[in-house]
C-alpha cells in the first residue's frame, strides 16, 4: 500500500493568517543578518585617509555602511565631512543629497579613472 503525501500544501491552511505571514518573513530576514564588523584603529584611520583623498581630489567613492544587520553601499563624491556630528555627507549619482554617520561605515572604495583603487 502505497503512502499519498500532498507535501507542503497540507500546511498551507496555517498561512490564512496574515500574522503568521509575517512573522516568518521576519525569521528569514533574521536569518540573513551579520553581526557589525570590528575595524581596530588603524582600519578605521585607514577608511578616513581614503574619504578625505576622495574629497580633495573630487573622486567618486563607493562606501558600505552596516545597519541593523545588513551592510549597503552608497555611491556618489564626498561633499562634506562633519567632524563634529561625525557624519560624512555626499552627493550620490541621482543627486540626492546622504548623510552617513563616521561609526556606520565600515568600508570606502575610491573609484579613479572608472576602475576601483583601495588606496
Amino acid at each position: 500500500m502505497r503512502i499519498r503525501d500532498r507535501g507542503k500544501i497540507k500546511f498551507m491552511p496555517a498561512h490564512f493568517m496574515p500574522e503568521h505571514r509575517a512573522l516568518l518573513r521576519e525569521l528569514a530576514r533574521d536569518e540573513l543578518r551579520q553581526p557589525r564588523p570590528l575595524l581596530d584603529e588603524y582600519e578605521l584611520e585607514e577608511l578616513e585617509n581614503r574619504v578625505c583623498y576622495a574629497m580633495e581630489y573630487t573622486y567618486p567613492v563607493k562606501i558600505s555602511k552596516w545597519h541593523d544587520g545588513f551592510t549597503y553601499e552608497e555611491r556618489g563624491h564626498v561633499h562634506y565631512l562633519d567632524p563634529i556630528r561625525k557624519e560624512v555627507r555626499m552627493i550620490t549619482a541621482d543627486g540626492s543629497a546622504v548623510t552617513l554617520k563616521f561609526e556606520d561605515i565600515v568600508a570606502v572604495e575610491v573609484v579613479e579613472g572608472g576602475k576601483e583603487r583601495n588606496q
